[in-house]
Order: structure tokens, then C-alpha cells, then sequence
């Protein structure tokens, strides 16, 4: 024996594990909306240079990328998801506190890549107990409600630490935001472990045994997952540069201040993450998963063109909210796929994070892609290239990305027989 309990039919969680669930997406989008531009605000206040400061932040984004894999692999490993979710969010709390405590270089330094080592492990734990929680049955209107609440969790959380950054002082800002590590434990502590599968994310088949050559080898030949992780590459190559390039753009087009029509493009789409998540969920058991696919990613070209020939400023704000519906879609489906793609070979949440590891790439390679066409050739011509990788990353989802959706085979064989 394996120590895995048989396979079966699957009880439904308890109301209290959702509802602790929904809260813990929504307190760890919290933690982490802390450590967005708040952190340059902050360090510019103490009068550091834009070169440490950029230091910093490229050192750690960098050992973020490198941890994507490993920090899956702990997930994976570890028969506690749960725990580990706790120590992650334990861990990003206290490099909250210590940036606060001490703006010295090797301090802010050694809180910001602690902040990393447990982001590695905290988003595919989220990803992990969901999994373990609700099975593959019900693992996408899950993961909507997971996109839905961190949504409002990255809103809330933008409003609250702005005005506390403005009213108060910008250390204050990450006071709070270790304090906001405790009401993330108390909802996670409300996650019922017993039921949490932690083996979820692998098969119960005999053709594939669950430990062993075989295993990993199913894993290291997954071609959905090679082919996921050059969309999501494509995807965010495509989309990290957009909104920095229209801040630009309506910076130097802007009679007034730019700062609410900017506000406007991030608050919108969020809103928007908010309540069409779920959907996407809902929509995803019905549908399947290549079709909202292709529509998440043809909004990226559509985005781009438009941004690249209108002239009006308000506008930028309407085309912005194409962003919110690509964000649900592939906020929810990410994590869907890579559990259908690692139903025999398990690694559910290493596969998190090699897509992860796509996705940082693409975002990181984005603005310098932009930045250079867009000195060189000007605003427009950036905005079209950005499109034209968009378009280039819908091609690859219509021609080569299969629908993952696993059908059971009780199901399978009454739809042949009808």
C-alpha cells in the first residue's frame, strides 16, 4: 500500500472550509498588495537612490523566478499543505515588519528576498489546498472564488494602504501589512485539515504507479504543459508592458493629472476579476477550457491595436476593462489545466510552478520588449508589437493547445451511447 486513501466518491467540503478558504484568498492578496509600488514610495521617502532601490527589486524578482520550481516542489512534497501555507504567510509577515523596521540596505534587502522564498511557496499552497479541498470535480468554480476574493482582497487592500500610506506615513503601511498576517492564519486555521486529500492532484490509475521512473517520466513528457507554459511565456509578454505603456502615454497627453484616469485602469479591471471570476469557474465545468482560453487571449491583440490609435483619454480606461476579463479567465484556468494536465503524473504544484516560472519571464523580458520599440519607433509602434505577440500567443491556443477537461468515463461512455 501507498498510504493513499482508495479511490471514491468525493464528500463535499464543509461550508466552514469554503468559507475560511474564500477569506484566506482574500487576506493573502492583502499581504501581498503590501509589497507592490508601495515599496518604492516607501524607500524613495528614505531617501534612497532610484539605482538601490531598483537593485533591490530586480535581486528580487530574480530570486523569485528561480524559486518558482522549488517552492512547488516543497508544496508537493509536503503532506501538510496547510503548514506550509501557515509558515509562508508567517514568513512574509515578518519581512513586512522588517522593512518597516529599518530602511538600511542589507535589512530591506534580506526582508525582500525572505518575501520571495515564501511567495514561492504560499501562491501554490493557495492553489494545493484548493485542490485538496474541492477535487478535480469541483476544483474550477473553486478557483473562481479564489480569483474573485483575492481580487477584492488586491482592491481593498490598494484603497486602505493608500490612504494609510497619505494620512499616517508610508512605514505605516507595512506595519499593517504584518499585522494583516493574523487575520490570514485565523481564516486558514478555519480550513478543516482532515478535509484537505494532499493527495488530490494524482490518479488513483494502476497503469501509472504514484512514486517511481514512470511517474516522473509521465511528468517530464506532459506536452499540455509545454505548450501551456509557451502561452502563458507568449501571454504575459504581451500584457506586462500594456498599462506602465498607457501610464506613459496619458502622463504626456494629460492637461491634468493623470493619476485618476490611472487609478481608473487598475481599479476597473479588478472590480471586474471581482464578480466575473466565479463565472469563469462555472463556465469552464460547461464550456471546457480551450474556449474561454482563446477568448482571454484574443483580447491581448485587441487591447493592443486599440490602444495604439485612440485619441480620446477616456477611452484608454474602457479598452483597459478588456484586461479585467483576460485576468479572470486566465486567473481561474491557470491552475485548472495544470491540474488536468498532472491528473496521472501528480507534481500538481511544481507544475505551478514552471508555469509560474513562464509567466515571470514573459513579464520581466515585456518592458524591456516595450521600452526599446517604443524609443525607437515610437508609442504606437510599441502597442502594436506588444499586439502582435498576442496575436501570436492566440495562434498558438487555437492551433496546438488541446481541451483538458476530464470527462468521467461513466459519463463518457452514456454520451456514445446517446
Amino acid at each position: 500500500m501507498n498510504g493513499r486513501k482508495p479511490a471514491g466518491r468525493r464528500l463535499r467540503p464543509s461550508r466552514r472550509s469554503e468559507r475560511s478558504l474564500d477569506w484566506f484568498a482574500f487576506f493573502v492578496a492583502n499581504l501581498q498588495a503590501g509589497f507592490g509600488p508601495f515599496v518604492s514610495v516607501y524607500l524613495t521617502s528614505e531617501r534612497w537612490t532610484q539605482t538601490d532601490i531598483g537593485l533591490v527589486l530586480t535581486i528580487g524578482g530574480i530570486v523569485g523566478l528561480v524559486l518558482q520550481i522549488p517552492g512547488g516542489a516543497v508544496v508537493d512534497a509536503s503532506e501538510q499543505k496547510r503548514t506550509v501555507a501557515a509558515w509562508s504567510v508567517l514568513l512574509v509577515g515578518a519581512s513586512a515588519l522588517a522593512l518597516a523596521l529599518s530602511p538600511a540596505f542589507p535589512v530591506i534587502l534580506a526582508a525582500w528576498l525572505v518575501h520571495a522564498a515564501a511567495s514561492s511557496t504560499l501562491t501554490p499552497a493557495l492553489a494545493a489546498i484548493s485542490l485538496g479541498l474541492a477535487g478535480h470535480g469541483r476544483l474550477a468554480r473553486r478557483l473562481g472564488r479564489n480569483a474573485s476574493f483575492g481580487s477584492l482582497g488586491n482592491a481593498v487592500a490598494a484603497g486602505v494602504m493608500g490612504a494609510i500610506g497619505y494620512f499616517v506615513s508610508n512605514k505605516a503601511v507595512f506595519i499593517v501589512t504584518a499585522a494583516l498576517a493574523a487575520p490570514a492564519l485565523l481564516a486558514l486555521r478555519g480550513v478543516v485539515v482532515q478535509e484537505i486529500d494532499p493527495h488530490a492532484g494524482e490518479t488513483q490509475a494502476e497503469s501509472v504507479p504514484p512514486r517511481g521512473v514512470a511517474h516522473w517520466r509521465a511528468f517530464m513528457a506532459n506536452r499540455t504543459l509545454y505548450l501551456l507554459f509557451l502561452c502563458m511565456l507568449l501571454f504575459h509578454l504581451a500584457n506586462a508592458a500594456m498599462l506602465p505603456l498607457v501610464g506613459s502615454m496619458l502622463t504626456l497627453r494629460s492637461d491634468e493629472s493623470p493619476t485618476l484616469l490611472i487609478a481608473a485602469c487598475i481599479v476597473v479591471p479588478q472590480v471586474l476579476v471581482t464578480f466575473f471570476s466565479p463565472l469563469v469557474g462555472r463556465l469552464a465545468q460547461g464550456w471546457g477550457r480551450r474556449p474561454l482560453l482563446l477568448i482571454a487571449f484574443a483580447m491581448l491583440p485587441l487591447r493592443g491595436i486599440c490602444f495604439a490609435y485612440i485619441q480620446e483619454e477616456y477611452f484608454f480606461v474602457a479598452v483597459q476593462t478588456l484586461d479585467g476579463v483576460s485576468a479572470a479567465i486566465v486567473g481561474v484556468l491557470v491552475s485548472l489545466i495544470v491540474a488536468d494536465a498532472t491528473r496521472k503524473s501528480g507534481h500538481f504544484a511544481l507544475a505551478q510552478g514552471v508555469i509560474g516560472t513562464g509567466m515571470g519571464i514573459g513579464a520581466s523580458v515585456s518592458t524591456l520588449f516595450a521600452g526599446q520599440l517604443a524609443d525607437r519607433f515610437g508609442t504606437a509602434s510599441a502597442f502594436l508589437g506588444l499586439a502582435a505577440v498576442g496575436g501570436l500567443a492566440f495562434v498558438v491556443v487555437l492551433l496546438a493547445m488541446p481541451e483538458t477537461k476530464y470527462t468521467l468515463p461513466g459519463r463518457a461512455s452514456r454520451r456514445r451511447a446517446r
